[in-house]
């Protein structure tokens, strides 16, 4: 197990993934997770509490948690959603868990650390953001006119746009984050963006200004691993260099030091290393796709981040 101590970014299943695999080449763990989600079980409990979404915090706790009996037990306890039509209908109970700690204690934080006991989790879970955010994206809806925009709100919304998005805002758009978070990347050997939903799950973490400073000042080494499905419902028409140059747009100054991709997302896209030598990286080719389409190995993943992580 590595000793290094790696700061991972994203939401939803591409950071559950990326965790899964950093769970096992390294125990010095932690997950900044976006705080957008308006839609499913995080959105109602959301508007109705306001509080900070819990489901994609809650998906990292649980892809931290201990490989032993007691870890996975809870975890999938964690991950349970009960069915049917009722008012609890569709919630995950590690939602409705993380909820009653922070009714009963209002530190956001507190909390997600408790659950991360309980877990014997491998690592800890921190929000974006101290307060939860709206996505708000410029879309253009129909190709033959892409300078016809129309504004998107909302994160379930923009990811099932199916339009082209040209640019994404946040709402507020200067959140104040946590101390803890911005130290954790302070004190981060590694900074691992991605995989996961572009517009929704990775770009949003650029957009919250004291988040992007920490990044651009850290010393650690700051790495984008890259999707393995580029057209998505929210990047219609975009190729692996296009998914770079939004980065580049939406955070101009800020440098990477390595993106990681698939071969098959090389082959596709002669322009990449052009696109990631602009951002000032240096492009890794490793496999990591699984048999699933779209969905990456752990073990490949893992490797990949072990071999980051030893390389000086």
């Amino acid at each position: 197990m590595s000793s290094h101590r790696v700061v991972a970014l994203g939401g939803g299943h591409g950071l559950a993934a990326s965790l899964a695999a950093l769970r096992l080449v390294c125990d010095r763990i932690t997950a900044v997770v976006t705080v957008a989600d308006d839609g499913g079980s995080s959105g109602r409990l959301r508007q109705e509490f306001g509080v900070l979404p819990p489901g994609d915090l809650r998906m990292a706790l649980a892809a931290l948690c201990d490989n032993t009996a007691w870890g996975q037990k809870w975890s999938d306890v964690l991950q349970h959603r009960f069915s049917g039509e009722g008012p609890l209908g569709g919630h995950a109970l590690g939602n409705l868990l993380i909820l009653a700690l922070w009714d009963l204690d209002p530190d956001p934080v507190a909390g997600l650390d408790l659950v991360g006991r309980l877990l014997n989790a491998r690592g800890r879970v921190l929000p974006m953001a101290a307060v939860p955010l709206e996505i708000r994206a410029q879309v253009a809806l129909d190709p033959s006119r892409p300078d016809a925009v129309m504004t998107v709100t909302g994160q379930h919304n923009v990811a099932s746009t199916g339009g082209l998005v040209k640019s994404i805002a946040l709402e507020p758009a200067s959140p104040p984050c946590r101390e803890e978070t911005l130290q954790a990347i302070a004190d981060a050997d590694c900074v691992i963006l991605g995989p996961g939903s572009w517009f929704t799950s990775v770009l949003p973490h650029l957009l919250v200004p004291q988040l992007l400073a920490a990044l651009q000042r850290t010393r650690a080494r700051r790495v984008l691993t890259l999707n393995l499905e580029m057209h998505t419902d929210e990047t219609i028409g975009f190729s692996a260099s296009g998914h770079i140059d939004s980065l580049a747009q939406h955070a101009p100054g800020l440098r990477l030091d390595a993106v990681l991709a698939d071969p098959s997302v090389v082959r596709e896209d002669p322009g990449l290393a052009q696109a990631v030598h602009r951002i000032g990286a240096e492009l890794i080719v490793a496999t990591v796709a699984g048999r699933d389409p779209g969905h990456h190995d752990l073990l490949r993943l893992a490797a990949a981040y072990r071999d980051l992580l030893l390389t000086p």
